[in-house]
Formats: structure tokens, C-alpha cells, sequence
């Protein structure tokens, strides 16, 4: 019972957090983490023991399945270069960096212990960035910290893990280590891709039998991700990764046909659990800062000297991790535009300041959700037997480092976005047009053949007067004074009639709309926007 108050007490102030952001200048990462700290101290007595295995078992996965189902393939590839620049050579430079640092600076921690550290800070939380920026972050700046966080998650706790295992068993070998990343990581990917193809088959054949209830499709998606990510657990592999690529391949997978109703409810399900969950991990994190600073502070008796040391620490770590990225991030905009100026094409981000696009990306390198459950998750005792060395040390670290960059974020991203050019609005409705009126011509073109074959039907001129809309009204009229049954049934026909030609004429628009998409003549983002309407449009029909 008291497991069942706890969760709704959280459930409750999650909502409750997300009305009260609307009236407190805070970002609601931070507002939510505050109200987590607030409700573990004894007079609230809030205390929610925190499992890392199952933690990332119940949250990291559909989080970064339907952050790569919404991820925009066409920006994805158009960014792969950058994206995986970020998040995996410059993982490993941050490591080999920050991991020297806090050796440097920690010389009583190992240095396998010290690279842990910096592998499970080295993950970036695109959407606590977003909170933040309240959707002011130009949409390939967005992209591309989204694109980042995907795929580091994956780099940095598959590293952290390596340097973890160092640490316990004192043996290392980088090229080892190296053949085994590529192993993990691309099997982690193949397990996630199967299992999500293997999914839209079974989804297919169900439909083809006329099982095409929305509860059920919905459900075996929000099993996916878990599947995925359990599947490639068990296999060695990354669980992560799995669970990312599950996502990428089901949005190219839901596009199967008779399914408007399930894409609705499974839109409305995802952003309900995206936002609860990600409200939940924020909260958790304040619940455990008093144990972590607790159990930090048990071995020591100048309580104060001890935080002012630690508080060293972690600005001392944040600020070299920070420098680490700025100068990678720098060095590429740098070498990239003169790779492309030789190559006679234009620079990505032409006559933008690459001081302030270095920023924005530099702190917008926030640390969340991941790097906690990771740096809880530090084994007790090594295998010798002995105490992880400095391991609460390691985790308050760990917790200053995550508050702190979200603080430095929400004070500085306000303040230089403006210096960016915002997106073009414009531009972005003439392509949204442009495709839409594509997809009308498609469907006029159907109409035009329909009126073709039903040239010798009875029913040809209410085809035609239906089709061109100009009688609806009167019909309606008729409908509702008509006295006998005769004029009654004729309007029923030609309810029906215009119902078939409007529904076919929807799924026209979306069969042309899927053809566009899979010749890559527009994105998934605009994709996604044309066929909300389309599918809001047939869910009216249906219900009237």
C-alpha cells in the first residue's frame, strides 16, 4: 500500500509541477528536482529506493524508443556526419580527457575508476534541452542534439561499462575493448531492427485478418521497446541501442494502411507516458540527493569542508568537460566549412556566428536521466572484495555535475538563441503546401477517374453533385423533412455514396503521401504533420 501512495503522490506532482512552471521562471527539469529534494526531507518523508537495473530498464527504453520514432530520418542522414561525431569520437575524447582530469584531481581514485566517471557523463538529455529552450532552439540545432543524445546513451554506457569492468578486475586491453564496442553496438542495432520488423509483419497479418482493434496494435508497441531492449540485454548486446533503432525502424513501419485510429491513440499514449516519465526521472533524481549527499558525507567529520572541496570538484570537472566539447564542437564547425568551401559547397549554417552555434551546442550538452541510473548502478565491492574506491564520492560528483549543467543551461541558452537566426516559418509552410497539394492532385485524380467509370451509372449527376460539394446542404435539408421512405432511402444512398468517395479520396491522399516518403521527396517531420490531418480528417468522417 504504501509502494501504491508513493507512486500516485508522484504521478501527482508531476502534473502538478507542469501547471506550476507555467507561473515560476524555473525550466521544469530543475522545478521538478527541486520538489524532489524538498518532499525526501524528514518532515515530508518521501523516500523512493532507487534500483539502477530497474530503473533503466523501466524508463530508458520507451524514452529512446520514441525519441527515435520522431526523429526526422532525412535530417538524420543529412546530419550522420556531425551526429556521430558527437556521439561516439567525441565520447571517447571526453573520456580520455575529463578521465585524466579527475585522476588529476581525485589521485586516491583509480584510473579505470576516473574514466567510469567520465564515460557516464559524457551522455547528453536532449529533452531536458528542450524544457529549457521552450521550443526556441532552431529545428536542426534541435535535430542534432537530439540525433547526439540517441546515439551517445549508448557510446558512454558501453564505455562506462568497459572502464567499470577494468576497475573490478584490474585488466584492460583497448583493442580488445574496441572489437567488443563494435560487436555490442552493432548487435545491439540488429536486435532492435528485427524485432521491430518482425512486429510490423505480425501487425500486418493482423490486419489482413480484420483484427485491427487500435487497444491491441497500441499495446504490442509499448511492449517494443522493452522487448528490445531486454532481448539484446540478454544477448550481450546494447539494450540501448536496441531500443533506439526499434524506434527508427516503427516509424517507417506505421505507415501501414487501415490503421488511422491506432495512430491517433498511439500518438495520444506515447506523449502521455513521454511526458510522465520524464517528469518521474527528474523527480526520482531529487528524492535520492539527500541519500547521495548523506552517504557522501558518512565517512567525514568537517561536514562543510568537505562539501566546498566537492563543490570544487564538480565545477572543476563540469568546466573541463565543457572546454572539452567547445573545442571539439569549434574544431569541426572550422574544418567542416573549409572541407566544404574546397568541395564548392555551401556551409551548413552559412552566415551564422560559429561562436554562438559552439555555445548553444556546448551547453546545451546537459547531463540527465542516463547518468544517473548509470553512476548508481557502481558495483559496492570490487572482486578482490574490498569497497569500490570512492564510489558515493564518485555518485554526489556525478549529481553535482547533472545540476549544475542544467543550471549553467538555463541561465545562458535563454540568452544566446536570440543571437541565432530562428526558423524560417515561412519557408516551412510553402513545403508543407507544396506536399499537401501534391497529395490533392492525387486525389482530384482519383475523383476524375471515379466520375469516368460511373459515366453510364444511375447515379453519375449525385456523383458529380457530391463530388463537387454544391448540393451538401440541401441534401442535409432533405434528410431531416423528408416524409417517406423513398426519399429517405435515396439520401441514405447518397450518404453513402459520398462517404465511400470522400474515405477513398483520403486514402489516396496518404498512399501518394507514402509514395513521396519512400522516394524521399520530403521528410518525416513534414511527413508526420500531413498525415496528423489526414488521419484527423478520416477519424471526423467516421464519426460522423
Amino acid at each position: 500500500m504504501q509502494l501504491l501512495h508513493t507512486i500516485l503522490i508522484m504521478l501527482l506532482v508531476v502534473s502538478g509541477t507542469r501547471i506550476t512552471a507555467q507561473f515560476i521562471p524555473l525550466p521544469l527539469p530543475l522545478l521538478q528536482i527541486l520538489v524532489g529534494a524538498l518532499l525526501a526531507v524528514p518532515v515530508f518523508g518521501l523516500h523512493v529506493r532507487l534500483e539502477p537495473e530497474l530503473f533503466l530498464l523501466l524508463f530508458i527504453p520507451p524514452l529512446l524508443f520514441v525519441d527515435g520514432w520522431r526523429m526526422p530520418k532525412g535530417q538524420f542522414r543529412q546530419l550522420r556526419t556531425p551526429i556521430l561525431l558527437l556521439a561516439f569520437a567525441l565520447v571517447f575524447f571526453t573520456i580520455l580527457g575529463a578521465g585524466y582530469f579527475i585522476h588529476w584531481l581525485l589521485p586516491q581514485v583509480p584510473l579505470a575508476a576516473c574514466f567510469a566517471l567520465a564515460a557516464v557523463l559524457s551522455p547528453t538529455d536532449a529533452v531536458a534541452v528542450s524544457a529549457i529552450a521552450h521550443g526556441r532552439l532552431p529545428a536542426t540545432l534541435n535535430n542534432l542534439l537530439q540525433g547526439e543524445a540517441l546515439m551517445n546513451d549508448a557510446s558512454g554506457l558501453v564505455a562506462f561499462k568497459f572502464a567499470v569492468t577494468a576497475v573490478l578486475t584490474g585488466v584492460f586491453s583497448i583493442g580488445d575493448a574496441s572489437l567488443q564496442f563494435m560487436l555490442v553496438a552493432v548487435g545491439g542495432l540488429l536486435v532492435g531492427v528485427v524485432l521491430s520488423y518482425l512486429l510490423g509483419r505480425l501487425r500486418a497479418w493482423m490486419i489482413a485478418r480484420g483484427w485491427e482493434d487500435p487497444a491491441s496494435h497500441v499495446l504490442l508497441l509499448l511492449l517494443l521497446p522493452f522487448a528490445a531492449y531486454v532481448t539484446a540485454e540478454h544477448l550481450g548486446l546494447s539494450g540501448i541501442l536496441s531500443a533506439v533503432a526499434a524506434g527508427m525502424m516503427q516509424s517507417r513501419l506505421d505507415l501501414l494502411p487501415k490503421q488511422t485510429t491506432t495512430r491517433l491513440l498511439n500518438r495520444s499514449v506515447w506523449t502521455l507516458l513521454e511526458f510522465t516519465f520524464n517528469g518521474l526521472i527528474f523527480l526520482l533524481l531529487g528524492l535520492q540527493l539527500p541519500d547521495i549527499v548523506t552517504a557522501a558525507l558518512a565517512n567525514h567529520e568537517d561536514v562543510w569542508a568537505f562539501l566546498g572541496w566537492a563543490l570544487l570538484c564538480v565545477v572543476s570537472i563540469y568546466v573541463v568537460m565543457m572546454l572539452l566539447r567547445f573545442v571539439w564542437v569549434y574544431g569541426y564547425w572550422r574544418c567542416s566549412g573549409a572541407w566544404r568551401r574546397l568541395r564548392g559547397r555551401p556551409t551548413r549554417f552559412a552566415g551564422q556566428s560559429r561562436m554562438a552555434l559552439s555555445a548553444v551546442l556546448t551547453l546545451g550538452g546537459v547531463r540527465g536521466a542516463v547518468t544517473l541510473a548509470g553512476v548508481m548502478s557502481l558495483p559496492l565491492l570490487l572482486n578482490s572484495g574490498e569497497a569500490f574506491p570512492e564510489r558515493d564520492l564518485l555518485i554526489l560528483i556525478a549529481a553535482g555535475v547533472i545540476l549544475l549543467s542544467l543550471l549553467v543551461a538555463a541561465m545562458t541558452l535563454p540568452r544566446i538563441l536570440p543571437l541565432l537566426p530562428q526558423d524560417n516559418v515561412a519557408l516551412h509552410e510553402q513545403a508543407l503546401n507544396r506536399h499537401r497539394s501534391r497529395i490533392l492532385e492525387a486525389a482530384i485524380r482519383y475523383l476524375e477517374s471515379e466520375d469516368e467509370r460511373a459515366a453510364d451509372a444511375e447515379s453519375a449527376v449525385a456523383s458529380a453533385e457530391i463530388k463537387a460539394k454544391l448540393m451538401s446542404e440541401y441534401r442535409e435539408l432533405l434528410g431531416r423533412t423528408g416524409t417517406t421512405e423513398e426519399v429517405r432511402e435515396k439520401v441514405r444512398e447518397m450518404d453513402r455514396l459520398e462517404y465511400r468517395l470522400r474515405l477513398q479520396a483520403l486514402r489516396t491522399q496518404r498512399l501518394e503521401l507514402y509514395r513521396m516518403r519512400k522516394d524521399d521527396e520530403l521528410d518525416d517531420d513534414l511527413l508526420s504533420e500531413i498525415l496528423r490531418d489526414l488521419d484527423i480528417a478520416e477519424a471526423r468522417l467516421n464519426k460522423g
